[in-house]
């Protein structure tokens, strides 16, 4: 492990698939491993500020849920734009990190459940493996349940 918790055996190991892989269940199917191993990276627009979730393919984000647990009047999924600005990235391919500046993050706990865990890796056709301590540590994200 590094400093940062970050195993560099294991994120080196960036797997490029042969086409875009736009759901979870897709990424699952290619990779040949459960859908709720995929940590789906979904921006929120959070009162005007990116939230970054980084949750289970088996969930979806409950925004009033999320809305609470960060102190926000209101959680939306954010536009194509908003995304861009924030991360760098498109949607599709936003990786946990590698962002122009720190996005706060949410990392659900149901991802903890598996040793092995699959991330976007900043383009539509590249994930890599990682775990749940790794997306904590290395995003700086609070844990949290947010289906």
């Amino acid at each position: 492990m590094t400093a940062g918790g970050a195993d560099p055996a294991r994120t080196a190991r960036l797997t490029v698939l042969p086409d875009a892989v736009s759901t979870a269940a897709a990424a699952a199917a290619a990779l040949g491993i459960e859908v709720a191993q995929i940590a789906n990276s979904l921006i929120f627009d959070a009162d005007g500020e990116p939230l970054l979730v980084l949750t289970s393919g088996a969930h979806r984000v409950d925004t009033g849920k999320v809305a609470a647990l960060v102190g926000a009047e209101r959680v939306r999924r954010a536009t194509a734009e908003f995304v861009r600005a924030a991360t760098g990235q498109a949607i599709g391919g936003v990786a946990p990190v590698g962002h122009p500046v720190p996005v706060r993050t949410l990392v659900d706990r149901a991802l903890e459940s598996y040793d092995e865990v699959w991330a976007g890796a900043g383009i539509p056709h590249a994930v890599y493996p990682t775990t749940f301590a790794e997306l904590v540590a290395v995003t700086g994200g609070e844990t949290a349940d947010v289906a």
